[in-house]
């Protein structure tokens, strides 16, 4: 047998070498990896002793050779084309062993020129696990270091890596490969300044198997993105308790994208995609406090989020009650220990600095739904208020405490399910209309929740009043202001609704429906 090897990741390579020369095989590797072999001890053959020709066109051409590429084209089954090889005097290749060096990584480091990226497009290692995929009914190829022990079993045991494996394994050679160009692709898409490109490329790996989806008779696994690395839950590490479900992990990234869209401290408890309780305050354990005051009957089995560092306090305040788990971007030691006195609640740490990778990556800045057959694509609603915009269209203009209780809310209210409605006081959510056909039953579900703290709070609308019902009814039960985007036909009754209740309203110019 003889192998080809070009690897990137040198990882468990020397042993893997080892074990394939005990067996027998005739190992041909370029000269990076050899060279890496032989610091090991390992000795293989240069890949110019195939080619008898020298690395060209400054090191890019090394395995570009009828003598490689036949030998591991050539159909085994085919007597034809090995006698082909014969005449010519190559041999077949039988187990190809290539990784690329991820290109995402390498860009996203630093500020990298476009000259130098281009060199470093990897063509050659691309094009050996096509070609070796491609014939797997005789040609091994091993993609990733994961795959040599399994190569060197079978090898050990009948002899041949067998026709099952093999397969697997082109599979994943080509996903590999389709990965790595996927991610070049999107990395000069998105230097062109192209938005949405005619072919959008997203390369996904899988993190985990997870217990079951958002039912117990559905299959699910949790993957990440690799093209792009940002501060999000996909590279938190857990520190403690159960892997989280599909559903808990929808949630923790509600929550936590919640509380990383506010400066100060802040702290979420997020069920069912939606918030329960959000408050933010000076102390970190007051913000949980006023959170968890929101709404804390819902908030029993709901997850946490928090975007300060958890402090002891916190820790023992949240302990005191059950949840399914917390993320945060770090935690003391002693917020630690309180915490692992609670064995089932799960604990995420999300890193401060994100991993290697495009961080501002085109496809960082959009959204996805999917629908049937397809893919509807979006870029990510920005809370970002443009103050300037801001108009206020009631006789009375709202107080300073009034018009940051108005800009909180209208915070919150982007990460509510519309139609959605929130009522909010002192920074601090009092009330919550999630998910409704109709604004103004969004309405009385959070004056329902607020109860007598709807009185002198504010009201924050995703979306425009169609009539003026909601906000006579809001007026009644206290509400002092309301913000909302606007533009209804009937904006004008809305207004005259406000006035005769001594109201304060302002118009943003802006929608944030979330479906």
């Amino acid at each position: 047998m003889r192998a080809l090897l070009s690897v990137a990741n040198r990882d468990r390579i020397a042993p893997f070498a080892r074990s394939l020369l005990e067996l027998g095989t005739e190992i041909y590797a370029t000269d990076g990896t050899r060279e890496a072999l032989a610091a090991d001890g390992v000795t293989v053959r240069p890949i110019s002793d195939l080619t008898a020709v020298p690395a060209l066109a400054g090191g890019q051409v090394k395995t570009f050779h009828p003598a490689v590429y036949a030998g591991i084209l050539a159909r085994r089954d085919r007597p034809e084309e090995l006698e082909e090889l014969a005449a010519q005097g190559l041999g077949a290749i039988d187990l190809v062993v290539v990784n690329v060096k991820p290109f995402a990584p390498q860009v996203g480091a630093r500020l990298v020129p476009i000259d130098e990226a281009i060199e470093m497009i990897d063509v050659g290692g691309v094009a050996l696990l096509s070609a070796a995929a491609r014939n797997f009914a005789g040609v091994t190829a091993a993609s990733d270091p994961a795959h040599y022990d399994r190569i060197v079993e079978e090898l050990r045991e009948i002899g041949q890596v067998s026709p099952e494996t093999r397969q697997r394994l082109a599979g994943e050679a080509f996903a590999t490969v389709a990965a790595y160009n996927a991610e070049v692709a999107g990395y000069l898409t998105h230097i062109g300044g192209v938005r949405f490109p005619r072919k959008l490329t997203v390369v996904m790996e899988k993190l985990s198997d997870l217990r079951y989806g958002e039912n117990p008779h559905q299959q699910a696994a949790f993957y990440r993105e690799t093209t792009h690395r940002t501060r999000s839950l996909a590279d938190a590490m857990q520190l403690q308790g159960q892997p989280p479900t599909f559903n808990d992990l929808l949630d923790l990234d509600a929550a936590y994208r919640i509380v990383s869209d506010f400066a100060s401290p802040t702290c979420a408890i997020v069920k069912q995609g939606n918030p329960v309780g959000l408050a933010s305050n000076d102390q970190l354990v007051v913000a949980y406090q006023k959170a968890l005051e929101g709404d804390p009957v819902n908030a029993f089995g709901a997850v946490i989020a928090v975007n300060r560092t958890m402090d002891d306090g916190t820790a023992e305040a949240i302990a005191a009650n059950a949840y399914e788990a917390v993320v945060g971007p770090g935690y003391t030691d002693l917020a630690r220990a309180t915490l692992a006195t609670k064995e089932k609640l799960g604990v995420l740490a999300v890193p401060s600095t994100p991993p290697d990778g495009l961080s501002d990556y085109g496809i960082a800045n959009l959204a996805f739904h999917r629908i049937g057959g397809g893919l509807l694509v979006e870029t990510i609603d920005s809370s970002v208020v443009d103050h300037a915009q801001l108009q206020v269209v009631t006789r009375r203009r709202p107080t300073l405490e009034e018009l940051t209780d108005l800009l909180f809310g209208w915070r919150a209210v982007r990460h509510v399910t519309s139609n959605a409605v929130v009522l909010a006081r002192n920074a601090s959510l009092v009330g919550v209309g999630a998910g409704q056909a109709s604004r103004l039953v969004a309405v009385e579900i959070a004056l329902h929740r607020a109860a007598e703290r709807a009185t002198m709070s504010c009201l924050a609308s995703d979306a425009y009043f169609p009539f003026a019902d909601a906000i006579q009814l809001a007026a009644e039960r206290g509400v002092t202001a309301i913000i909302q985007p606007g533009g209804s036909i009937r904006d004008e009754m809305a207004i005259e609704v406000a006035d005769r209740h001594h109201m304060a309203m302002v118009f943003t110019g802006r929608r944030h429906f979330r479906h």
